[in-house]
This record gives structure tokens, sequence and C-alpha cells, in this order.
């Protein structure tokens, strides 16, 4: 026996062992993880390229939020409430507040800003959106054309709903802003205006999950933007542990940034390089599952379970992609196949279309039709001098023993049929 190939341990650990008649089956993803662990490593250099592509929408927010950056940054600096107050200098009356005010008046100027940004980022998303959708149902992708043809296709629902996100995050966080300044200021209800906050910040976490949940059923159902509102805020609550969670786990990259030092530097690292396409992936790997539960199984025809395969063990039934595989096979070979069926002479000759010239004659046309009718009596007698090979013979066979069945059939059917009906008009002779 012959030994089989030695590799080394990475070669192994990615292809796994040699001669193993469940290879194929073991390596198909059986559930939404493995799923998202295919996608992630067979297909990261697409990730890398949509990523890319989002994120070149995304450079108008990421130039508002480096702008109020720096103007808080002056601020801060340029304030009385930052310089050491009281040495050499008639202090302000009073202080009180003026942290606090600066802030709101800075977030009603740029959250106007950061709402066109939004706008404009969600372009990018439209198209991101239609690729990392296709990625999660396992089909084929063309990454340039098909975030073009995203954009075409969901550009006017993601627009819809960044246009609520922005203007509901936008009123949210102004509240949060105008309550921290009453607060500070001591204007107000103090237990008024701390629940204030609470509730505003609450209702920034429901509304991104809505928000979420629009971009994944705008891009897979076609819905008017107050079906999805409706249903955005019925999948928020029906599902909300596993909602938290999901956008946590999406949100890793974000959470970095907000950790500071080293962890900053690995958090913005990852957004420019997968960080938008990772955040989809995660949200429409999970969203695909709840449509499958609750959309898909309850409707006639829906589509269940896309890129995912039945788990089989040794000695189990095949899984659902090679019955699949098998069945496609089987009805493609069930059909005579006009090329298998004759000799089709290879092009190997001298033989070719005579070439008109830009100005032309009755003559070049004639060689035209004599060119064109050698290549015709050449294909002919190829055929007829090969027409009895073995491999031919044997195709044809057995469809011509199908053929006799099918018309051995339709001849006894037919037989029954008037034997019946001589039957029949037996009995009615007799009545």
């Amino acid at each position: 026996m012959a030994q089989g190939e030695k590799k080394g341990f990475i070669a192994r650990m990615l292809e796994g062992k040699e001669r193993d008649e469940n290879y194929a089956r073991s390596t198909l993803p059986s559930n939404r993880w493995a799923l998202f662990w295919d996608i992630f490593k067979g297909r990261f250099s697409k990730l890398v390229i949509v990523n890319l592509l989002m994120l070149i929408f995304f450079i108008p927010m990421i130039a508002v939020i480096i702008f109020r950056y720096v103007y808080t940054t002056v601020q801060g600096v340029s304030m009385p409430f930052a310089s050491w107050v009281g040495t050499g200098y008639t202090p302000l009356p009073n202080l009180v507040g003026v942290p606090q005010q600066v802030v709101l008046s800075t977030n009603i100027q740029f959250g106007a800003l950061m709402l066109v940004a939004a706008l404009i980022a969600a372009v990018g998303i439209a198209g991101g959106i239609y690729v990392i959708r296709n990625m999660v149902w396992t089909e084929g992708i063309f990454v340039a054309n098909d975030f073009w043809r995203g954009i075409k296709i969901n550009i006017v629902i993601v627009l819809q709903s960044t246009m609520f996100y922005g203007v509901m995050l936008y009123l949210f966080t102004i509240s949060i802003n105008w309550a921290s300044y009453m607060n500070a200021s001591g204007t107000g209800n103090d237990v008024l205006n701390s629940i204030s906050i609470a509730v505003s910040y609450i209702a920034i976490a429901i509304v991104t999950l809505m928000y979420l949940w629009m971009l994944s059923m705008g891009g897979n159902y076609k819905l008017k933007f107050f079906q999805l509102l409706k249903n955005s805020f019925l999948m928020t609550f029906g599902l909300i542990f596993q909602n938290v969670f999901f956008a946590v786990l999406m949100a890793i990259p974000a959470i970095l940034l907000l950790l500071g030092s080293f962890f900053q530097i690995v958090g913005i690292f990852l957004l420019v390089l997968i960080g938008l396409s990772y955040m989809l992936l995660v949200w429409f790997n999970y969203s695909q599952w709840a449509f499958d539960k609750f959309f898909e199984s309850k409707r006639e025809g829906g589509k269940v379970n896309r890129g995912i395969y039945a788990k089989v063990g040794k000695g189990g039934e095949q899984s659902k992609a090679v019955q699949e595989y098998q069945a496609n096979l089987e009805a493609a070979l069930s059909v005579k196949s006009d090329l298998s069926s004759r000799p089709i002479k290879p092009i190997t000759d001298d033989l070719k279309v005579y070439e008109l010239p830009e100005s032309y004659s009755r003559e070049d046309l004639m060689k035209l039709r004599e060119s064109k009718n050698k290549i015709i009596e050449d294909t002919e007698q190829y055929a007829e001098e090969h027409k009895d090979d073995e491999k031919y013979v044997v195709y044809n066979a057995q469809f011509d023993k199908k053929e006799e069945e099918e018309a051995g059939d339709k001849g006894k059917k037919k037989k029954k049929s008037k034997k019946s009906d001589a039957k029949d008009e037996g009995e009615d002779a007799q009545e």
C-alpha cells in the first residue's frame, strides 16, 4: 500500500486528517458559529475589501469626530475653568455649570454635522450589508460589483433608517447634556434630571438595537419604513438578552477604542482593517438565525438555514449539501446532452472562416461561403467516422433504452384505457 504524503503541523491543522471519508462533510458549517468562522477565515480578503469600501463613506464622519475633539480640546484650554483661577487674576463670579454648558452647545453644533455625515456613511452601509448578507447566505460574490449593486437596492431604506436613528440619537444626547447642565447649575429637580438622563441612555440603547434590526430586515426583506420600524421594535424586545449579547460581541473593536492606551491603537487598527465588516457579519449571521426561526420556518416556501448543513456522524446519512449536490447531478445526467451524444471535432487543423476585407466583392463572398461549407463538411465527416466509438454508443444506449421503456409504458396505458372504454361501452349497451 502506498504511503500518504507526510504533511506539516499547520497543513494537517488546516486540511484535517488524510484519507478521512467524512472529511468533506466534517468541514461544512453545521451551525451559525461555524458559519461565521468559515466566512471569516475563508473570505477574509473580501471582508477587508468591503470594509475599506465602506470606510470611504465614513471619512466625513471621522472628520467631524476629529474636528469636534480638537474643538473641545481648545475650548478646555482657553476657558477659565481650566486655568488656575485666583492667582494674579480676578476670578469670575460663578463658573458652576460652565463645562456642562460648553458640552451642550458643542453637541448641538456638531450633532447636526454628525447627522449629515451619518447619511453619507449610510451609502456605504447600503452596499456593505448587501455583500455581507450574500456571504451569510454562502452565495458567490463579486465584491465591487455587488457593493454598488447593494447601494442601488438598499439606499432608500438605509437612508430612512439612518435618518431615524441619527435624529433620535441627537435628541437623546442633547437631553442628557441639558439635564447634566441643569444638575450642575442647580436648576430644576435633581431627581427628575437624573431620571431623564437614565431614561435617555436606555432609549439610546433601544434605538441602537432597533437600528441594527432595521438594517438586517431591510437587507433581507422588502418592507416599508413603518413596517420596518414596527418589526424592529418587536424584535428588539422579543430577543432582548440575545440582542444585548451579540451587540456587545459585534462592538468589540469600538470597545477597544474606549479603553485607551495600547487597546485604543489595536481598536483603530481593527476598525480600519476589518472592523465594519466584522460588525455587520456578526449581526447579520445572528439575525439570520432569528429570521429562520421566526419568519422563514413559518411561511410556505421559506428558505431556512442558508449555508448551514445537517451534522452527521460516521455511518450516518449524508449531509444536506451532499444530498443537494447528488440530486442536482442526477437531474443533470437524466437529460440527454446533444454535446455528449455525438462526436464533435476538436479544432486541430487549419480550416478557418474566410475573413472579408473592408471593401469586398462577390468573389470574396463566395470564398466566405466555401470556407464555411468546408468546415461543415469536415465536421460531418468527423462525426460519421466516430459515431460508433464506444463512449457515444454506450451513452446513447442508456437513453434509447429509457425511451423504449417510456414508450412501452405509454402503450400499456393506452391499451388499459381502451379496454376500460370498451368495458364501459359494453355496460352501457347492456343497460
